[in-house]
């Protein structure tokens, strides 16, 4: 390879162009980066970032536009080709088996691991990446053992592993407690002083780009619109540049006075899929008017409590009452109409039918309503006009309620789900992460209308792996790890760093209130 020094543009993007039916997803762009730099790029959701680089590391062709990497033009058929030039990718979706060691998913799919393999030869490479980088971990743990800061770190170890120079990063942080952000940041600025050239595509994080990037360029419909030094830009100009509108970061909760509990759970313990307890003994209510957090990195209980609490889970003892009513053993359907409202974190698998369109999505929270069924037989002009109603009031971005759901981006997905379980006006809402991969400004959105069902009486029980937005909205904080509460504070006065300690376990016993 090459020889590098700081400084030197290690990959060039030249009037890279790609076309789908009906979306131009990168027109025209011009993009580089160089060496020992942490580069940024941003963009609303369907900006066109995760088209470049896929371009970038050859899992997209283009239409238009070269590709030159330290200084060569290349044509990558595939990601074998990047890699071999000494790109590497680290996905946001996690790339390892899970039954499988550390040091076997390091070298699984290795181009040149040949048809034997060296595991003692391999163990030791990497023990010495390992050092280089202060990173600690048992390359005989199984993947399913790991913490997600530990499973990020496989997924740098096996990029590093296979020689990158040049490493894209797609949203590093969005699984990771506080302290293992703060050491996968501490290494993202180590590499750089080895002349690697670092890619994070931060998108939803602003604070952190601006701490650790030294360049930022910001997409919108496809183009760039803006190339900056981090130094010279701030949250609020980057936002303007994402989205063209000013961005309201400092969100105020509504003063409301806090009311009798809606929810309330008494020693509630749900197994997973497999077998495990997911959650065991938790105890908490959520009043009319309160927002309660649940913080927690993914995978320690909360989606399983969740869909308990939905009712889409089978709740394996204690109790859930709804405004004093016995609701454990009642199914969804008997929930919803109880007052119960759900947003999944999954908007695609669970929130949405893709191959339905808006108007039938809408529907499925209104197919039991005598307003909107007679006889069996739905009003059709009345459930379009309530459709057309509700795109209107979300702003959800659409030529007409006959779009198919798996059309809309992220942003608007969201905003649609939130108008079919909000029209319901529900009693109790449980929000699962629903700013989960959202652009600043639809997270805006979203938030807004949580404090808006706040202020008009509901209790939202609100889960989230976002600190910022737990600290933002919560009136009480409950930190999870491991299916348990380890504490349960106080919103306003809770501080950052002890939340995020307890997210990352950082405590022996937990605290049920």
């Amino acid at each position: 390879m090459t020889e590098i020094k700081q400084g030197d543009i290690v990959l060039q993007a030249r009037g890279i162009t790609k076309r789908y039916p009906g979306l131009v997803a990168n027109d025209h762009i011009d993009f580089e980066i160089r060496a020992g730099e942490i580069h940024a790029i941003l963009g609303e959701n369907g900006a066109g970032k995760t088209t470049l680089m896929s371009i970038l590391f050859g899992l997209t062709h283009p239409d238009e536009g070269e590709i030159y990497v330290f200084g060569k033009k290349v044509n990558f058929r595939s990601p074998l080709d990047a890699i071999d030039l000494g790109i590497g990718m680290v996905h946001q979706a996690r790339k390892l088996i899970s039954a499988h060691t550390v040091l076997e998913n390091i070298l699984l799919g290795h181009p040149h691991a040949g048809a034997i393999l060296d595991m003692k030869k391999t163990a030791e490479e990497v023990k010495q990446l390992c050092d280089a980088y202060g990173y600690k971990i048992d390359l005989n743990a199984k993947v399913w053992h790991l913490s997600e800061g530990e499973k990020q770190m496989v997924e740098i170890l096996k990029a590093l592993y296979r020689g990158a120079k040049i490493l894209i990063m797609d949203e590093p942080t969005s699984a990771l407690a506080p302290p293992e952000t703060e050491k996968l940041l501490e290494t993202i600025q180590l590499m750089t002083k080895n002349e690697l050239a670092i890619v994070p595509f931060i998108t939803h994080k602003l604070p952190i780009v601006l701490s650790v990037s030294q360049r930022v360029t910001v997409l919108r419909r496809g183009k760039i619109v803006a190339r900056l030094n981090t130094a010279e830009a701030t949250e609020q100009s980057l936002a303007m540049e994402m989205i063209g509108r000013e961005v309201l970061f400092n969100l105020k909760r509504p003063d409301v006075k806090i009311g009798k509990p809606i929810l309330q759970v008494e020693n509630v313990s749900i197994y997973d899929d497999k077998d495990y307890w997911a959650a065991r003994n938790i105890s908490f209510e959520v009043r009319e008017g309160e927002i309660f957090g649940i913080a927690g990195v993914s995978g320690n209980g909360q989606q399983p409590l969740a869909e308990a609490l939905a009712g889409l889970r089978k709740v394996s003892a204690g109790r859930v009452l709804l405004q004093n009513e016995d609701v454990t053993r009642l199914s969804s359907l008997k929930r919803w109409k109880k007052g119960i409202g759900y947003i999944p974190s999954e908007q695609r698998a669970v929130g949405s039918i893709g191959d339905f369109s808006l108007v039938e999505n809408l529907l499925m929270s209104y197919y039991y309503d005598d307003q909107f069924v007679k006889w069996g037989l739905i009003d059709t002009k009345k459930i379009r006009q309530l459709a057309q109603e509700l795109i209107e009031e979300y702003n959800v971005a659409t030529p007409n309620p006959d779009v198919k759901a798996r059309n809309l981006s992220g942003g608007n997905l969201q905003k649609m789900i939130l108008a079919r379980v909000f029209s319901r006006k529900p009693r109790l809402i449980i929000a699962n992460l629903p700013t989960q991969g959202l652009d600043v400004g639809a997270m805006e959105f979203v938030q807004n209308k949580l404090l808006e069902e706040k202020k008009a009486g509901a209790g939202i029980l609100l889960i989230s792996e976002d600190l910022d937005e737990i600290m933002a909205l919560s009136d009480r904080i409950a930190p999870m790890y491991e299916g348990e509460f380890m504490d349960i504070l106080p919103g306003g006065s809770a501080q950052r760093e002890t939340v995020g300690a307890l997210m990352a376990g950082h405590k022996q016993k937990a605290v049920q209130a």
